[in-house]
């Protein structure tokens, strides 16, 4: 079976889908590899290596035309989508909510579609999970991100020349993501604080020694995947006011709300933001999904009234090599997962749980319970 790898178009996009590593585990199965000429440059991995590990090296339309698997990072440009073997399957985040077009093509094309996105959060598919895996950079990388833009230092120091107290950091959204800032901004030596709409996480704050900020919006919860569920407006006005005497004390404020297929709540409002202190830094982490915070802007830094608002996108980017490692595991383990060892075959079995949740289209049709609704 052949399973080609070919480099991302997205611009800014600099993590592949499959590391030398991994493709040596995957010929190990049997299955044939084949990437694209300088696929590693942006990781720092030459063809040398990939070849070391087993991998052939062909043209983009060859390895498109003819492969069995496709992997990516990125969704597929749908000119390209014509150029796949008919009945492959191919596997990266594809957004399928937001990209209608795609999915009906892919339907049309005969390709077995899985979206990296919609695997279920289950202790059964927790090594596949690569939504997780990457938000947990990207809730690093929001840290050093305000960290390098902050003119203050993050730790307590007490000097002969006076004491400097801690830098205070507000984490909204306290899921893979808000924890890995929390863990961070805690290791920098920031004084945190985090709030999230789902009471069950505030055990997890404090284990990570940040304090939970507690309001009460009544009734909330998460879904079965363990994502938040949607406020409504009465709860967001009330959370709203509640946080924002907390963003006004804050040095950085963190943004990570985001509801799965849909446009991300704004949390942070204009008012909020004029409330804050001149000099301090907002990172609004859902800025890809329409933004957390009024005025962001996606890919620009702007200031209002003195705050600088992060919308940088695709964070996980920009540790591109430690990304594209986790990426990849979690696509090798979603092979071996389902790989016939006497055939040597990937084994599409559409009656599993896992390949439910995340197959989108399959045999020329839309076959995902999510999307049909």
């Amino acid at each position: 079976m052949l399973i080609g790898i070919v480099k991302e178009t997205f611009p800014g996009e600099k993590r592949v889908a499959l590391i030398p590593a991994s493709v040596a585990k995957l010929t190990k199965l049997g299955a044939q590899v084949v990437i694209e000429k300088n696929l590693g440059n942006s990781i720092d991995a030459s063809d040398e290596e990939y070849k070391k590990a087993g991998a052939g090296i062909e043209d983009r339309k060859k390895i498109l035309s003819s492969s069995d698997i496709i992997l990516r990072v990125r969704k597929p440009p749908l000119d390209e989508i014509a150029s796949l073997k008919k009945g492959a399957i191919h596997i990266s985040f594809l957004d399928p909510f937001n990209e209608s077009q795609l999915v009906s093509e892919l339907a049309s094309k005969n390709i077995s579609a899985i979206s990296m996105e919609m695997i279920p959060r289950t202790t059964l598919a927790q090594k596949m999970d690569a939504l997780s895996s990457q938000a947990n950079l990207a809730g690093y990388v929001t840290v050093i991100l305000a960290a390098e833009r902050l003119n203050k230092i993050f730790p307590m120091l007490m000097t002969p020349a006076g004491t400097i107290t801690p830098v205070r950091v507000f984490i909204i959204g306290v899921g893979v993501a808000g924890l890995q800032a929390i863990a961070t901004a805690k290791r920098l030596g920031a004084r945190v604080e985090a709030f999230d709409t789902r009471p069950v996480v505030k055990e997890q704050v404090q284990s990570l020694g940040a304090k939970f900020v507690e309001i009460d919006l009544g009734e909330t919860g998460q879904t079965k995947d363990g994502y938040a569920k949607a406020l409504s407006a009465e709860q967001l006005d009330k959370q709203r006011q509640g946080m924002a005497k907390v963003c006004s004390q804050s040095d950085i404020v963190i943004t990570t709300a985001q509801l799965f297929g849909r446009k991300a709540p704004i949390v942070v409002t204009k008012e909020m933001v004029t409330q804050m202190k001149s000099g301090s830094i907002i990172v609004d982490m859902a800025v890809e999904s329409g933004g957390n915070v009024e005025g962001s802007k996606l890919n620009e830094e702007v200031m209002v009234n003195g705050v600088r608002i992060i919308g940088l996108g695709n964070l996980p980017s920009r540790v591109s090599n430690h990304a594209s490692q986790m990426y990849s595991s979690n696509l090798t383990n979603f092979i071996e997962a389902y790989w016939d060892k006497d055939k040597k075959t990937f084994n599409l079995n559409t009656e599993d749980e896992i390949i439910k949740s995340c197959l989108v289209t399959h045999q020329g049709r839309i076959v995902n319970a999510q999307l049909k609704k």
